[in-house]
């Protein structure tokens, strides 16, 4: 886990890295970054609003419709309790009831006036009369199309709960719920009745209960009335009386789960709604409202997820919206940014030539904005730059072409000095004929030092080595021996001018002269990986170590401070680092045994 989590962070860096590369990308990111900010931060502020709208918008609106639907249920219930009253009939009724057993009259009076009831009102399934005394009832209802008239004894009413519970009650009246009761009265069960409302009718004179006069109520008006409060996906409806006992519910199992949460507890104890009820990670807001006689109440439990579909819709679409605004405004940064980068990137593009060496450059120049005026001050930095170049170039020309010379001047004089020594003493000792050859070599020796090239190729330096030992055989004599092994496909090398005779006398200087036995110099060119080396070495005593120590050095000196006795060597180094560059110059290595000295110069003398 640890390490696909760094692989992650590794690749996210890389992306990061690659994004901040150009100054394009960052500024898309950054104004992107910004517009995403804002249309996020508007989005989220105008979806908390309208929540909170709609939260206030439901739970006011709920609230004037439960109470509105109330108002007009409690007079419901209150007409069903006013019909139920004998009003101006009441002591004949009263009379007919305790005479039933022994007048027919009586009799028939009870079932014309149940069917009066019944009759006048549209709303009853049935309705019912029971004696108290002789425990015996009459009834109407309709079956099928036919409205039945019954009567009968049925001394199981007592046992009903409903029975004792009216008896005991003050306002003798008592609303029975029928919504969710399993098991009914034998005699008067009306099926599709959603309740049972029960009169007691009392003696005026003992105020004993002489009978009970029950309304079976079909749920038609009931409906009517609730259905102003509309009822929508995510929404339940209870209406219950002042105990919370149902007497119409949308959904039971919905209902059992509030009674067994708690939730119809908690709403007697309720001071304040609305309530917030969860249940199978769902929010509901309960919504209800009490009648003004504390005896009806309305339950309505709305989803959260409901209220806020409007403020979801909304969220959404204003996403929608941020989304192509999003892509429009990308588009346009794009844009704008490439504008603002591409002279910058041209400029760049212009520098990066500049500083890899290309002077005679110059960027375009597009309106009057700072990128502008960063172009044109770098235009003036080029074309000064490359005023400056030209004239230290040629400054530096006319000093390597005084070195060389000054370097020409000091070679020169030496050999010459040397040469005319040798022919005078061969002319003084034997007045030979071979003079004259030495004289030719002599002449043709000057005619090439003086010559105006500084690079010759090796095969014209070769013969001037030639001609130049062969003078100094006449001073040497036998002591003087040489060896020339040269590659043949380097003869037409180019190499600067008198630069294996800088070598070559060296050998002689620190050689031949010191010492009385025959040394042998041997002048060898080969080529190596990269270079082209030239080597003279001769068997000498060879250079102390500090004496060597020191030419090195001097190799290092500039031309100011140059002095002593390897001048030669010097200056031809400094000839080959001219002509060459760096990569060129000298070797020496010497013991006991000779000195090497090696010329490298690069392939092709270039």
């Amino acid at each position: 886990m640890g390490r696909y989590v760094e692989v992650i962070k590794l690749r996210v860096t890389a992306i990061w890295h690659l994004l901040s590369s150009r100054l394009l990308y960052k500024l898309v990111i950054l104004f992107t970054s910004i517009i995403i900010l804002v249309v996020t931060s508007l989005t989220v502020i105008s979806y908390q609003m309208i929540r909170k709208e709609s939260v206030k918008h439901s739970i006011d609106s709920t609230a004037n419709n439960l109470l509105l639907v109330n108002r007009n249920l409690q007079d419901y219930m209150d007409g069903i309790a006013q019909y139920s009253l004998p009003q101006l009939q009441y002591d004949d009724l009263i009379h007919a009831i305790m005479n039933e057993n022994q007048e027919y009259a009586s009799r028939m009076y009870l079932e014309n006036y149940l069917r009066r009831l019944y009759f006048g009102r549209s709303d009853l399934d049935g309705i019912s009369l029971y004696l108290v005394q002789e425990q015996k009832y009459y009834s109407v209802s309709r079956e099928s199309y036919n409205i039945a008239s019954r009567s009968g004894y049925d001394r199981d009413i007592v046992n009903q709960p409903w029975y004792s519970t009216v008896l005991h009650r003050t306002d003798n009246q008592y609303f029975q719920s029928l919504t969710l009761t399993s098991t009914k009265d034998n005699h008067d069960a009306q099926s599709n009745s959603f309740m049972a409302y029960h009169r007691v009718l009392r003696s005026i004179a003992s105020r004993q209960p002489q009978a009970i006069l029950t309304f079976y109520v079909n749920p038609s008006t009931r409906d009517t009335i609730l259905q102003d409060t509309s009822i929508d996906a995510g929404e339940h409806l209870i209406f219950t009386d002042a105990n919370h006992i149902p007497f119409y519910v949308d959904d039971p199992l919905f209902y059992q789960s509030m009674l067994a949460s708690g939730l119809i507890k908690q709403l007697q104890d309720q001071t304040s709604d609305p309530l917030t009820w969860t249940i199978d990670q769902q929010r509901y807001m309960v919504m209800y409202n009490e009648s003004t006689s504390n005896q009806w109440t309305l339950i309505k439990p709305i989803l959260y997820s409901q209220i806020y579909e409007v403020a979801n819709t909304t969220r959404n679409l204003s996403y929608l919206i941020g989304a192509g605004f999003l892509l429009i405004s990308f588009a346009l940064v794009t844009v704008l940014a490439n504008e603002i980068t591409r002279p910058l990137g041209h400029l760049s593009k212009q520098m990066n030539r500049f500083s890899s060496g290309e002077f005679e450059i110059e960027a375009t120049v597009k309106g009057q904005d700072e990128i502008a005026h960063l172009t044109r001050h770098f235009n003036d930095m080029v074309r000064n730059t490359n005023e400056l170049i030209n004239e230290r170039y040629r400054m530096k020309l006319v000093e390597q072409n005084a070195i060389l010379k000054a370097l020409e001047a000091e070679l020169n004089p030496h050999f010459l000095y040397n040469a005319l020594q040798a022919i005078s003493t061969k002319a003084l000792r034997s007045g030979r004929l071979d003079i004259a050859d030495m004289v030719d070599n002599l002449a043709q020796t000057l005619r090439y030092c003086i010559g105006g090239k500084d690079i010759v190729i090796a095969s014209e330096e070769l013969k001037h080595i030639e001609r130049y030992l062969s003078l100094q055989k006449a001073r040497f004599g036998s002591r003087l021996q040489m060896t020339i092994d040269w590659d043949d496909s380097l003869l037409q090398l180019p190499i600067p001018k008198l630069s294996i005779q800088s070598l070559v006398e060296n050998s002689i200087k620190h050689a031949v002269e010191q010492v009385s036995e025959p040394v042998m110099i041997t002048i060898t060119a080969h080529l190596t990986a990269q270079d082209v080396l030239i080597t003279v070495r001769d068997n000498g005593p060879g250079i102390p170590p500090d004496r060597l120590e020191q030419v090195l050095d001097s190799f290092e000196q500039t031309f100011i401070e140059r002095e002593g006795s390897h001048i030669g060597l010097q200056n031809l180094h400094t000839r080959l680092q001219i002509l060459y560059g760096e990569q060129a110059g000298l070797l020496i290595a010497s013991d006991q045994t000779g000195t090497e000295l090696s010329m490298y110069i690069p392939q092709g003398g270039a």
